[in-house]
């Protein structure tokens, strides 16, 4: 059990029987009351973010996470494929709960938060930026380059990402994840 004291960004906590993670915290202290402490909690295991304020010292309840290395195989009837790439075994997930599941490509590495209570997985999370190859995009007009034009390129995966007017079909690029924008060309 821990207390209020306690909380830190990332962490995960059981609260009225969802699972959520600290994204900010803080502390409110006044002249007369006692301190309280707040949060800004994202859902785990449901798509809600909410904020929940504790008088200071009151208990919380975290959960153990483990993070853990799989490589992404396919994609079926039962959700996204992984494997572990210690002991080999295979899990499937769905696609809520993948992190940028447009971005996935066969053979590639994600991160694995699982439950220690339970065994299960709470999320796949992709790297923060990934080197995609363009399968498709217009080519650029010549000389249109005083501003800073995009155009829609598709990548490997089928994705659509909006990039610069001087990339062309063939190249490598490298995507941002959590934002799904264009960061640079890759030689």
């Amino acid at each position: 059990m821990a207390s209020t004291a306690d909380i830190s960004r990332g962490m995960i906590i059981k609260l009225d029987g969802s699972l959520y993670s600290v994204v900010d915290f803080g502390e409110n202290k006044t002249a007369r009351a006692a301190a309280k402490v707040w949060a800004k909690l994202k859902g785990v295991d449901n798509s809600r973010s909410i904020e929940k304020t504790w008088n200071s010292g009151d208990n919380i309840f975290p959960v153990r996470v483990e993070r853990k290395n799989f490589q992404y195989l396919y994609k079926d009837d039962t959700g996204y494929n992984f494997m572990d790439n210690e002991t080999f075994e295979q899990i499937a997930i769905q696609e809520n709960l993948v992190d940028a599941p447009q971005f996935l490509k066969e053979g590639q590495e994600v991160s694995v938060l699982i439950n220690t209570e339970t065994e299960l997985p709470m999320s796949a999370e992709l790297p923060d930026k990934i080197v995609l190859k363009v399968t498709y995009s217009e080519p650029g007009v010549k000389g249109d380059t005083a501003t800073r034009t995009l155009k829609q390129a598709t990548v490997e995966t089928g994705a659509t990402v909006n990039v610069p007017l001087f990339v062309n079909e063939g190249e490598m690029i490298r995507v941002n994840t959590k934002t799904g924008e264009y960061v640079e060309r890759v030689k």
